[in-house]
């Protein structure tokens, strides 16, 4: 069984039964007294984030965590419907565990879905995503500040600050972190 002294940055452990992953660690010697791990823990299901201590060696549970690549179908009253790409056997996903990546998911697209113990626990997705522009404001002759930007609407329904340029119907590139316009694609 792994110990504290093997801990390493995105680690998932299970701790009381809560599934936290190692945010950052720090082994302490101090001059008196017995060496320990100072650690800061982020719940994988809440994203709550906490300081812990540890014993030097004390043992922990590594938490096994699956990903697969699952095209993502559609959504309903369930939550969000998954198909493996492999097997071809669809999993209805929680509404909480795919989270934020709802705003950037079309169908059709191909998200990592991470599963525990047979349960899907999170949605990854790629670090920018294309999207159509469903719905802005035209932009006006002359209107064109260096910098200036309005709110576009994208086929997900999520709005995004784009520059004066972009119209309806263009396709876009987003930061599925922050949800910033990247670039117009052509």
């Amino acid at each position: 069984m792994p110990t504290t002294n093997d801990l390493k940055n995105g680690m998932t452990l299970n701790i009381d039964g809560n599934l936290m992953s190692v945010v950052e660690f720090q082994h302490v010697k101090p001059g008196k007294g017995g060496a320990f791990v100072r650690t800061r823990l982020k719940n994988v299901r809440t994203g709550r984030v906490l300081d812990k201590t540890f014993r030097a060696a004390e043992p922990v549970e590594v938490a096994i965590l699956e990903k697969r690549a699952m095209q993502y179908l559609y959504r309903d009253e369930t939550g969000f419907h998954f198909m493996d790409t492999e097997t071809y056997e669809q999993s209805a996903v929680d509404v909480g565990a795919v989270g934020d990546a709802a705003n950037w998911m079309v169908d059709g697209s191909t998200p990592y879905v991470t599963f525990y113990e047979g349960t899907a626990i999170g949605v990854e997705l790629p670090a920018s995503v294309e999207l159509a522009v469903t719905e802005t404001e035209p932009g006006i002759k002359g209107d064109r500040v260096s910098g200036a930007t309005k709110p576009a609407t994208v086929e997900t329904g999520s709005v995004v600050q784009v520059p004066l340029f972009v119209e309806t119907g263009d396709r876009i590139k987003v930061d599925t972190r922050s949800g910033a316009y990247l670039t117009r694609v052509q």
